[in-house]
């Protein structure tokens, strides 16, 4: 594993980054700057770990972030720290919870959390904040200032309408349930943000974990945040703003404004995209760049290798894919965001063929 990420990494002339076959990114931050240090970190996500019963959960999970742990123990070079970004948990459940906890614990690195919604709404997240981590936070490494949104959030009055917590949470988990509600920051954690931001100068580079997309793109199964625009616009003020996020399990890039997007994958399953979904009408917007899949009909289609490299704010990834075509998306400077160099030769795109 050493050894591949050696010759991968001086192939690609240093400047990108080694990530797993499972959602494991290590990500290196290259701003280009004197006043900036180069590092990286690793990004592991939607591990999904659900109990049978007792000591007994879904093994298919379980060895997605068991591989990526292994994985990321091996890298070089070795990751700052590593992020989780959310849904560690299927059920919300505490033994779900301590399960993940256990199979992280062989991570040689530190760890900084991202909540997902299947990891809050059985207990409102009392027992993540005891056990794992705070829901959002803030912090700088150096010369970058990161922020961790709770991103997950719904109106009080859906919250307390169920008959009990585990009613609640099985709503909140099922992907299409129309009971469900849209996420969204809320106004409490945008004014802390607010705050937060008040001291950063401009010209820092600011990323930001989220589990949900900050951007409005299907509503139907909750790849949405109500209040997307509230923060984008607390965000453009900055001149390099980078948003990483999961929950949706496929690949996905973006460029609002001065702000990229880019989506992580999950170690547990990969899903499809909204277009394909024939039981609900789509009220996908027109983004500024389209989302593609490697091979909507492949078992692991969206994970692989991928390779990161952010230089001033921007970032270009490389997908190294099982039984699929090597791909790149890259920042085009002319068209003003990023671009799948490999998708964009394909004359019929593959979403066509369900």
């Amino acid at each position: 594993m050493s050894e591949l990420n050696k010759r991968t990494l001086l192939r690609a002339g240093g400047a990108l980054l080694a990530a797993s076959a499972i959602d494991m990114t290590l990500v290196k931050l290259a701003f280009g700057q004197e006043n900036y240090e180069d590092f990286t970190f690793a990004y592991i996500s939607d591990s999904h770990l659900q109990q049978i019963k007792g000591t007994k959960f879904v093994r298919n999970w379980d060895r997605g972030l068991e591989r990526a742990v292994a994985e990321a123990n091996l890298l070089n070079p070795k990751p700052d720290f590593v992020v989780y970004g959310g849904d560690l948990a299927q059920l919300g459940k505490r033994e779900e919870i301590d399960h993940g906890l256990e199979i992280l614990s062989a991570l040689k690195h530190d760890i900084k959390f991202v909540m997902g919604e299947h990891d809050y709404y059985l207990d409102l997240g009392e027992y993540w904040a005891d056990k794992v981590s705070k829901h959002f936070y803030s912090w700088d490494h150096k010369g970058v200032h990161f922020i961790t949104l709770k991103s997950i959030l719904v109106d009080e009055n859906w919250i307390n309408k169920w008959s009990s917590p585990a009613e609640r949470m099985g709503v909140m988990a099922g992907l299409d349930d129309p009971r469900g509600s849209p996420f969204m920051v809320g106004a409490a954690q945008r004014k802390w943000l607010a705050d937060d931001l008040a001291k950063v100068s401009n010209d820092t580079p600011i990323v930001v974990f989220s589990h949900s997309p900050l951007q409005k793109i299907f509503k139907n199964w909750n790849f949405w945040t109500d209040d997307a625009e509230l923060i984008q616009d607390m965000l453009q003020p900055f001149n390099k703003v980078t948003v990483f996020y999961g929950h949706v399990h496929q690949i996905q890039y973006n460029q609002i404004g001065n702000i990229t997007f880019h989506s992580v994958m999950g170690t547990s399953w990969p899903w499809p995209y909204p277009e394909t979904y024939a039981q609900a009408k789509s009220y996908l917007p027109k983004l500024t760049v389209p989302m593609n899949r490697a091979d909507p009909f492949h078992e692991r289609d969206a994970t692989g290798w991928q390779y990161i490299d952010v230089h001033s704010g921007k970032a270009t990834i490389n997908f190294s894919l099982p039984d699929n075509k090597p791909r790149m998306i890259a920042y085009d400077p002319e068209l003003g965001h990023p671009v799948d160099t490999q998708f964009s030769k394909i004359t019929t795109p593959p979403q066509h063929h369900y």
